[in-house]
């Protein structure tokens, strides 16, 4: 019996959503991709939401890299994660002629979220439970397009780190992850792209003061799903979408490696 092919999770953010171009040549090697393995989209979306919180004029920070969102934000977090950008990124599939389906972390079940810290506010991690749902809609050729809002089993609406999101959902699927931003990986000290990294390279980065803010949470996410997946996770550019197909993403981004 020949294997199914691993399903893979692509993480992009508020950057790629709100470039002005690409967006329509990454749909299309999405299509392509497809042919190949079944693919799940997760994104954030933190500039629309500091856009839009601004606009409301209510204050925002981050701490750590992470979003302080008090719980009476979050209708505006979810009306901009789960509303405006999720039916963009469908709007962008469409445009491709790719059949998906926008959807939260709550939906079916997919993850059960947690507060963090309370000082952070209404900010979750997501653990995967239930894959039915992902599961089914990858079987009949659909794309599901996840944004990064949870649930409380109180039905409370958090707000999670898309990186982390991401992760959760990999580990439901048992897929493989590549986590994308508008850099070509993790930058050392001189600005250059390294090739695979090593918890104790991250940490000396971390130590160097070049690995901060939300490129620590992408490759903190990564490391957790590499040592979970016992498989490596890539972080590259969203813009490199073309070398997306190839076989085990050789070459593309930098290669956390499980430890």
């Amino acid at each position: 019996m020949t294997k199914a092919p691993t399903p893979l999770v692509i993480k992009v953010g508020g950057a790629f959503i709100d470039a002005p171009r690409g967006q329509d040549v990454f749909f299309q090697n999405i299509a392509k991709l497809q042919s190949i393995r079944p693919v799940v989209i997760v994104h954030g979306g933190g500039a629309g939401v500091q856009n839009l919180l601004e606009t409301l004029g209510l204050e925002s920070h981050k701490i750590n890299g992470l979003r302080v969102t008090p719980a009476e934000y979050m209708p505006y977090v979810a009306g901009a994660l789960a509303g405006t950008y999720n039916t963009k990124m469908l709007s962008f599939a469409i445009a491709q002629s790719i059949s998906a389906v926008g959807l939260t972390l709550a939906d079916g079940g997919m993850t059960q979220c947690s507060i963090i810290d309370r000082q952070l506010g209404a900010v979750g991690d997501a653990q995967p439970h239930a894959a039915h749902l992902p599961k089914t809609l990858l079987q009949i050729g659909q794309l599901p397009i996840i944004n990064s809002v949870g649930a409380l089993p109180n039905g409370q609406l958090v707000n999670v780190n898309a990186d982390q999101a991401a992760t959760a959902i990999a580990c439901l699927l048992h897929a493989d992850l590549l986590l994308l931003s508008d850099v070509p990986g993790v930058l050392n000290g001189n600005k250059d792209k390294v090739e695979s990294l090593t918890q104790a390279q991250a940490n000396q980065l971390t130590d160097d003061g070049v690995l901060i803010d939300g490129m620590r949470v992408k490759v903190d996410a990564a490391f957790t799903a590499a040592n979970t997946l016992n498989r490596p996770v890539v972080i590259g550019a969203w813009s490199d979408s073309e070398a997306f197909l190839r076989p085990n993403l050789n070459g593309v981004g930098t290669h956390i490696f499980p430890q």
